[in-house]
């Protein structure tokens, strides 16, 4: 029986962490393709409130977002060049962005709630619930996100990434990719599903 080079076990450690991480990614679409097919479901209901607009906040957190994605993007192909100032930089103005990303999605519920969307109580309604249901739950994942930037913005200052070790920074990537168009799906979907 040969035996594996080191390479070709970082290449197997990779494609099983990439591999487990689609998996989860997987279940969190199935996850949100429920709640926007009940959305959609409920839609039919007579108490539906039909003309409402999204917050001006939520505009403005899905183009950051968005931002965010090129810089994180742009922090990998740097790593795999190993312009580690250039690195520090973009993971540093990528984990900005994602604390903007959650001060704006703050100030559009508080939006939200004063144009009278309440999430619960006597004065919420199904669609307002259904907003806030669906995001807060992007949120949380968000929250994931935002310790996986952190955990690889300290392993990047302990010098754990190089240009041939960038497993930790494509993952978060990947993930920060994902929740970038787990965002714009649930925009668009609420835009215009409205």
């Amino acid at each position: 029986m040969a035996t594996m080079t080191v390479q070709e076990h970082k290449e197997r450690t990779a494609r099983s962490y990439k591999l487990i991480l689609w998996f989860a990614m997987i279940s969190m679409i199935m996850m949100f393709a429920g709640l926007t097919s009940a959305y959609v479901i409920s839609a039919s209901r007579p108490d539906w409130l039909n003309d409402f607009d999204l917050p001006a906040a939520f505009w403005a957190s899905t183009g950051v977002m968005l931002l965010s994605s090129l810089t994180f993007h742009l922090a990998k192909k740097a790593i795999q060049k190993d312009q580690r100032s250039l690195v520090t930089t973009l993971l540093l103005v990528t984990l900005g962005l994602g604390l903007l990303f959650v001060f704006l999605q703050y100030k559009g519920f508080y939006q939200l709630i004063e144009a009278g969307l309440y999430p619960t109580g006597p004065t919420s309604t199904v669609t307002s619930s259904f907003i806030f249901a669906v995001v807060l739950l992007h949120f949380a994942h968000l929250f994931g996100g935002l310790v996986s930037l952190l955990i690889i913005i300290y392993n990047h200052f302990k010098q754990k990434y190089n240009s041939g070790q960038t497993l930790g920074i494509e993952l978060g990537a990947m993930f920060w990719h994902f929740l970038d168009f787990l965002w714009l799906y649930l925009f668009l979907f609420l835009y215009f599903f409205n």
